[in-house]
């Protein structure tokens, strides 16, 4: 993904002349590599242990486990979907179509079109995907439910986590949906290698484990994967400034305000995939990973020199911030019309 052209001379340009000059644009090409090593060996050795451990329930335990691998490979699909791991747009591809539909069964070509949307108007009524889906992030949103949608709006704040378990067979669906249905590239590619991961994670199972425990097994796996997945995209944006269709407001602003930061270190960094960064990566999305906490005094600094608000809160504090402001969402959901 490309970064949005400022225009010349904006404030965004000079933020970003800095960044340059401080070379946190150029590719870190070493730490991915270790990167993908680590997670490959995490990937391999669960299987293993799935292999060796047959027909026992301890399979759930595995189950745990690989969803935090699932969650960590498609971590790294997103980077190469952005385009942070190689200068070459097909190398990035060809590693996402490995990260993402070989190894977790999730479509980098439906990813990265749909992703591309929400960066460049994100929190945005009627042009932000992640914005439109399940839950309401406006009053006039959530007042306009109707049917099961009105009911799931009132209760969002309570219903969020729950609903998070169903996120790993969300993000399959839309991904099948895409490849049969929207015109991505090499789409017969990417659908025979989301058959083939289909064959993994419901195949090994089937084989392997009684029928009880087999169902249990891609039942943990799948809803600790989505439950991962749906708790490192909760802090980013829910809670923070909702634009109106057709905001006008300049880029710099628009990533900064819809944008929040979790602070907490490598463990911090680490569980959440870099995301935790998220306004630096909003800005500078091609900006690799290892580079974003390099980034943030830089960009908070600059933030403070042009009177813009940076918001960087601890990650149990952004969890209440988002069902907060979900509940106070949801409430206009009740109101009388």
């Amino acid at each position: 993904m490309s970064d949005v052209a400022p225009v010349r001379g904006s404030e965004y340009s000079i933020l970003l002349r800095r960044i340059r000059a401080a070379g946190l644009l150029d590719r870190r090409v070493p730490y991915y590599a270790w990167k993908s090593a680590l997670t490959a060996a995490a990937f391999v050795a669960g299987w293993a242990a799935f292999a060796v451990l047959g027909d026992s329930w301890w399979q759930l335990v595995v189950a745990a486990f690989l969803a935090v691998v699932f969650a960590q490979c498609a971590f790294l699909g997103h980077d190469a979907g952005h385009k942070q791991i190689f200068a070459s747009r097909r190398a990035n591809y060809l590693y996402g179509l490995i990260a993402g539909n070989l190894a977790i069964g999730l479509s980098i070509g439906w990813w990265t079109s749909n992703h591309n949307r929400h960066h460049a108007h994100p929190n945005t009524e009627g042009a932000d995907p992640d914005a439109m889906g399940v839950l309401a992030f406006s009053g006039d949103r959530a007042a306009a439910g109707r049917g099961w949608r009105r009911f799931v709006f009132r209760y969002q704040a309570w219903l969020f986590f729950p609903m998070l378990l169903l996120e790993g067979g969300s993000l399959h669906r839309s991904s099948v949906r895409a490849v049969l249905r929207w015109p991505i590239p090499n789409r017969v590619l990417e659908g025979t290698l989301l058959a083939a991961h289909a064959v993994l994670i419901l195949g090994a199972p089937v084989l392997v484990l009684s029928p009880g425990k087999a169902l249990a097994f891609i039942a943990v796996q799948q809803g600790l994967f989505g439950f991962y997945m749906g708790c490192t995209f909760a802090p980013n944006h829910k809670g923070m400034e909702v634009l109106p269709a057709g905001d006008n407001t300049d880029f710099l602003r628009r990533q900064v305000l819809t944008s929040r930061n979790v602070r907490g270190g490598l463990l911090v960094d680490t569980a959440l995939g870099g995301l935790n960064y998220q306004i630096e990566h909003h800005l500078f999305p091609s900006m690799p990973r290892a580079n974003l906490g390099k980034a943030q005094p830089i960009v908070a600094e600059f933030c403070r020199e042009i009177g813009v608000p940076y918001c960087e809160t601890g990650l149990f504090e952004s969890y209440a911030q988002a069902l907060a402001h979900l509940d106070e969402v949801g409430r206009h959901a009740a109101a009388p019309r």
